[in-house]
This record gives C-alpha cells, structure tokens and sequence, in this order.
C-alpha cells in the first residue's frame, strides 16, 4: 500500500515550499552592544560571552548572511522571529520570560533586525514573546497559508529558542532542516550536544551543503 507521506526526512526542499527562518537575529541578544548584557562589565562579558560573540562574528553570522542570498536567489520565503513584546510594559510576555528579565519593547532598537541580516521589501518579521515561536505566535498559521512544508531554521541560541523550534515544527508536520553552521550558542559543547539531541527530529545540513542543493553554491 503506497502512503501519501513521506518515509524519511532526508528530501531535498522544493522551493516554492520552503520558508527559511531566522530566529533571535536582533540587536538585543546576537550583538556586543545589546542590551540584555548592559549590567555585565567587561570582565563578565569576555568571559561568558567573548567566544560566543567571536564564533558569530567570524562564522555565524557570515553563514547567515550566505544562507539569505541563497535562499532569496531561489525564491525561498524568508522570515525572522524576534523577542519582542506585544505592549510596552511587557505584561503580554510568558512568565518565564518575565522571570528571566527578557522585556523588549515595540519599536525599540532592541526589537529589530541586526543591521547585518536587515529584512527586505515585506519579508515577514514576527514578534514572540516565549522561547518556542510556536508557542506563542500565529506562525503555524502564516506558514500554512504560505503552503510551507520544508522548514530551514537558523538563529540563537542553538540549545533554547532554535531547538524548540526544531522539536515543534517536527511535531506539527514540517520536514525540518537546521543549518549547523548557522547556529550558535554559548559553547561549542553547548552547540554539539544540542545537535547530537535533535538530530531525530530534522535532518542537518551545513551552510555550503544546502546552499548547493539549492542551486546556489
């Protein structure tokens, strides 16, 4: 008997189904200047932060820069999901993010696009106010009425935000690929275990690898 679903997740994308999404690439949080590190000193930041910072700046954020280009050249959807609130005050966020301090305002420098990856025309921007975009947006929806089945994930941080994302958009019915080289996080042990615990849910794919599968290498 021949089932209308696929029997592996390893399928090349078809582009006119494929959205790509950048998760957390904002001035906040996947910058030195953003303000979720503004009561670090120097000291504190180098140490918990200086190898995260160097790996984005030499290899991740060039990847995504790569893995953007691409994916508008084969006229793949590209969207970004940002922690931002719905209200100033922030009383829309989820507890864990109240709990956390995460508060990023509507049309506050925070809450945009690094200048580095800037969206263009009216690719879509969605604000969350969670960890897992599913949880709290309407991108289930937006991606289904954009008749998305493949979806490519990059962003941070790889082990929080970009992970939940993987295990939910699984969960929901999207063939998953998550660019290895387009994510970081805090360490390179953080990053590897993060991999090696959601490599059932999606299958994984270097920049330069999907690139090519796309036409674009």
């Amino acid at each position: 008997m021949n089932h209308p679903y696929p029997s592996t997740r390893d399928l090349p994308v078809e582009p006119a189904h494929t959205t790509l999404l950048f998760i957390d690439v904002q001035n906040y949080c996947a910058i030195r200047e953003g303000t979720e590190f503004k009561d670090m000193t120097p000291e504190e930041f180098q140490e918990r932060l200086g190898w995260f910072f160097d790996q984005m700046e030499r290899k991740t954020v060039p990847n995504m820069q790569a893995l953007q280009a691409g994916c508008r050249a084969a006229g793949i959807e590209v969207m970004y999901t940002l922690i931002r609130n719905l209200t100033q005050d922030g009383r829309d966020r989820s507890l864990d993010y109240k709990i956390t301090g995460f508060s990023v305002p509507p049309g506050s420098w925070d809450g945009e696009v690094i200048d580095a990856l800037q969206p263009l025309g009216d690719e879509i921007v969605i604000p969350k106010t969670s960890s897992n975009v599913f949880v709290s947006t309407n991108l289930d929806y937006v991606l289904r009425n954009l008749s998305t089945k493949y979806l490519v994930i990059s962003g941070i941080v790889t082990d929080q935000c970009v992970e939940g994302a993987v295990r939910d958009g699984c969960d929901l019915g999207y063939l998953i690929t998550l660019v290895t080289d387009a994510c970081a996080t805090y360490t390179q042990e953080r990053h590897d275990n993060s991999l090696r615990a959601i490599k059932g849910y999606c299958r994984q794919r270097t920049t330069a690898e999907f690139l090519a599968e796309i036409g674009q290498g």
